[in-house]
């Protein structure tokens, strides 16, 4: 818990912190801070062959999971055959493999979601010397990170008589001190991240397609309270991480439940945007004897599955209409939106002003985060097939997955 407090003290500070010991590593899900921020070499305004040179590649089965890079590893999951799930582990100087394991998993999507593919979707996390796997089938799978050895295993469909998540296990576990928090069995979940015991649910509904949440939680500290922020189909909430009391919950309008984004923290105030529904900013604070959320503006922005990158109060965020806009996070006001239309979905990460976004077609994209206006400074084409899982950056090296593999790079600075 101390690990925590510290952590929530110096976001509330306003200091940029790693949850993880102070080297290259990208552990979880949009990285180190759960912001999508490299604490890298600062890259060079091209993307081209002699600044971003190919390394290795190695062939997958499709995945939406983005890589997890911790020391000499890089660690990666994959669908095989309709059937089975594997999580790998690859050298990452050469692209060798370390070790794999696989268990059975497969979900059938819904017809409407089946150019989205019935592959699996989080992304791993990896805390002190464990990786926390998620697998479609409502499975959460624990291994020692540098073997490959399975140390526990939680069948949240068996365990809590829930049935199978409609679109799988989409919510990316957040590890703090020795606990697991996620969205599975039809609830906000934390577990023990020694033995997998689980130690309380909460925000349960009944599961099936309406309960399949896809949003990652993230650890803040608002209105002076400790706090995990989590978005499920239908609400925003806060939650107590030592007791899973919910400290107050806000509904979030979107078609067919598709809140996907994972909420961004702003000072004292909490970004989120949903398909179907409009861009929002809440503010925590007391009321009486809690807490409550109060709508600081509401926007047209509709994002989609993007969640964006902030840098100096502006958030660069993918639309669903396939646009770039750039909002003020004090006003809400969005001082510049593309005209160019670009991929269904950008991967974003952040590296003091320049953004790097990936999108599904394998286009990478080099940009300034300019309040100002849009300036692209660089594309290349990274992948001939699909690539909807998240960047990974760490160390001077860039990771890319594709629907039929991972690929290497690595930043040539002069």
């Amino acid at each position: 818990m101390a690990a925590l407090v510290l952590y929530l003290c110096l976001i509330a500070a306003g200091t940029q912190v790693n949850l993880f010991p102070l080297r290259a590593d990208w552990p979880q899900w949009r990285g180190p801070q759960r912001d999508g921020r490299v604490a890298d070499i600062f890259w060079p305004a091209s993307l081209d062959e002699n600044h971003l040179k190919p390394v290795w590649r190695a062939p997958l089965g499709p995945s939406y999971s983005g890589p997890v890079v911790a020391g000499q590893l890089v660690f990666v999951t994959e669908s095989t055959n309709q059937l089975t799930e594997a999580v790998l582990a690859f050298d990452r100087s050469t692209g060798k493999l370390h070790w794999r394991q696989e268990w059975e998993g497969y979900v059938k999507v819904p017809f409407f979601a089946k150019a989205n593919g019935d592959w699996i979707r989080a992304t791993p996390t990896y805390a002190d010397g464990r990786l926390f796997v998620a697998g479609m089938r409502d499975v959460l799978v624990c291994f020692q990170a540098e073997t490959g050895e399975e140390l526990w295993r939680v069948d949240f469909v068996k365990d809590h008589s829930k049935p199978v998540p409609d679109f799988g296990f989409v919510s990316s576990p957040l590890v703090v001190d020795d606990a697991v928090y996620v969205q599975a069995g039809a609830a906000f979940v934390k577990l023990d991240a020694p033995t997998g015991r689980v130690l309380w649910r909460t925000l349960e509904d009944e599961g099936g397609m309406w309960g399949s949440a896809f949003s990652s939680p993230v650890a803040a500290r608002l209105a002076g309270v400790d706090q995990l922020i989590v978005q499920t189909r239908t609400t925003l909430a806060g939650v107590s991480p030592e007791d899973g009391k919910v400290l107050w919950q806000q509904p979030i309008k979107a078609f067919r439940g598709m809140n996907i984004l994972t909420p961004v923290v702003f000072g004292d105030t909490i970004f989120t945007t949903a398909y179907g529904g409009k861009a929002h900013q809440f503010r925590i604070r007391p009321e009486g004897a809690g807490l409550v959320a109060e709508e600081v503006w509401t926007a047209r922005a509709e994002g989609y599955m993007s969640t964006p990158v902030v840098r100096d109060g502006h958030a660069y965020l993918h639309l669903r209409n396939q646009r770039i806009t750039c909002l003020d996070l004090n006003t809400g006001f969005s001082t510049w939106t593309s005209e160019e239309k670009f991929g269904k979905y950008w991967s974003l990460i952040l590296n003091q002003d320049r953004i790097l976004a990936l999108d599904e077609r394998g286009w990478l994209i080099l940009l300034e985060a300019d309040p100002e206006k849009l300036t692209i400074l660089s594309r290349r084409q990274v992948a001939e097939h699909e690539s909807w899982a998240h960047l990974a950056a760490s160390g001077g090296e860039l990771y890319v997955r594709d629907l039929h593999g991972l690929a290497a790079y690595r930043w040539s600075v002069p």
